[in-house]
């Protein structure tokens, strides 16, 4: 097994600086990982704060967290995407803010054996929880168009069919079961970048999202907070790609607009058919993380944060 890296909870500053935790309120940690944006804004204000996380190890971490705020952290297994449902079990329709942190978390890349990680071998799982087909099953079964297409989209791999044609060739003499095995089949067709990203990076991406539904998630995850942030409530995100980041801002920038005046500019507009603004967007820009949090933790170099306050407008509840 892989040694543990000390955790930094990415943009840890800005999180709380957005959120605005107050005494009496109830947020969401859609992404809660190793807790902590949770544990930050417990600590911050006298708070109720609900914890998802679709892997059960995360919340075999998180027991002494809960023990340690007296009830005021609940933990919901599931995916953020599912925020809506999972927060009604509990009786909990409105939320006064939503923090998002995107993509794999540093516990689930530092262990070897959840398959992450093309730097140490372990077996080619990727799923951030414990249920679904495994990146050993795409690889190993999927046809060569398919398979390039996810590297394409999802890992922006310029060389996705070449990626694509070589593990279809390879899996031929004996199934790809191992991180290093898939890596080093990158690494045969794909050279290393001047900027010294391994080749393998954009592949294993392309195979995560797609195993976890990622975008998906995220795409449900948007609405949901839409639906559930009462008037002032705050949304936080954190990305890690653009992808991400493009839907992200996508998203926050339809919803800080008015929208459905028709498109017939001849005919009056129809005041009762517009949707008003849902979100005033904070960050005009995706803010970076800072210099000294980049020393610290390289990791967080590429990190993105975006966030917006809901407006008293009804949730437009559709994404383009």
């Amino acid at each position: 097994m892989s040694v543990q890296q000390v955790h930094y909870p990415v943009m840890l500053r800005e999180v709380v600086q957005y959120m605005e935790p107050k005494a009496g309120e109830v947020y969401l940690d859609g992404t809660f990982g190793a807790g902590g944006y949770s544990r930050a804004i417990l600590e911050t204000a006298d708070c109720t704060l609900y914890a998802v996380d679709r892997d059960p190890t995360a919340h075999k971490r998180a027991e002494p967290i809960v023990k340690e705020f007296d009830g005021r952290l609940k933990m919901l297994l599931g995916c953020f995407g599912d925020m809506q449902d999972l927060l009604a079990e509990k009786g909990i329709k409105q939320l006064d803010g939503i923090v998002l942190d995107l993509g794999v978390s540093s516990p689930q890349l530092d262990v070897a054996e959840r398959g992450f990680s093309f730097r140490e071998d372990g077996p080619l799982d990727m799923r951030m929880g414990d249920t679904g087909p495994t990146a050993a099953d795409i690889v190993n079964t999927w046809e060569w168009r398919e398979m390039a297409r996810i590297f394409s989209d999802y890992g922006e791999e310029r060389h996705a069919g070449r990626v694509a044609r070589a593990i279809e060739k390879a899996r031929q003499d004996s199934p790809i079961e191992t991180t290093l095995q898939l890596a080093d089949i990158v690494r045969s067709v794909v050279r290393k970048a001047n900027d010294g990203i391994d080749p393998a990076t954009r592949t294993f991406q392309g195979l995560r999202i797609e195993v976890n539904d990622e975008l998906g998630e995220l795409d449900r995850a948007l609405l949901a907070a839409e639906a559930l942030l009462a008037p002032n409530g705050r949304l936080v995100v954190v990305s890690f790609h653009s992808l991400e980041d493009r839907r992200v801002k996508q998203f926050l920038r339809d919803r800080n607009k008015v929208s459905g005046s028709g498109t017939n500019r001849y005919l009056p507009i129809d005041e009762s058919k517009l949707k008003q603004p849902s979100f005033n967007v904070l960050t005009k820009r995706a803010l970076p993380p800072q210099d000294d949090e980049i020393k610290e933790n390289p990791r967080s170099r590429s990190s993105k944060l975006r966030a917006a306050i809901r407006t008293d407008a009804d949730a437009w509840g559709e994404i383009k």
